[in-house]
């Protein structure tokens, strides 16, 4: 019916893979929103924000596999909740941002198809950027004795 669609094997976990790494970006799009505005300076705030433009350029990414597999946009949900303090956000980010590291390295290495391989791989090596933030901003939170 739309031969310009990726060729796709239900059983390959793909689209379910798809439909957790949208909403995973989905809720981290929302969450640091919430992590930037408490954020102690303004070097911090907009590291996160730029964290932040990253996440919402994976959204679109994903977003476009999806459509390209089903023919259809993507209906996403915040699927975890973002801590309501800083130090405790910034924690949850950097083990988050860690676990989908492996987790897109594991689509990457489970698809045929090059394109989709590499747009998981990028994110991968995004994501990995993002983790060494979120460890330099928590670390130093929690070893600022000043």
């Amino acid at each position: 019916m739309y031969p310009y669609y990726y060729h796709y094997e239900p059983d390959s976990g793909l689209l379910s893979d798809t439909v957790k790494a949208i909403n995973g970006e989905y809720s981290a799009i929302h969450c640091y929103k919430q992590l930037a505005k408490m954020a102690h300076n303004d070097e911090e705030k907009n590291r996160i924000l730029e964290i932040r433009q990253d996440e919402i350029r994976h959204y679109q990414v994903f977003s476009k596999i999806y459509m390209s597999l089903t023919g259809f946009h993507p209906n996403p949900q915040i699927t975890e909740q973002c801590p309501n303090d800083y130090k405790s956000g910034l924690q949850f980010a950097l083990k988050d941002e860690q676990q989908t590291v492996d987790f897109y390295l594991t689509i990457a290495d489970k698809t045929q198809d090059t394109n989709i391989k590499d747009r998981f791989r990028r994110a991968a090596a995004d994501e990995q950027n993002h983790a060494v933030w979120f460890l330099y901003y928590y670390t130093k939170l929690c070893c600022d004795k000043s």
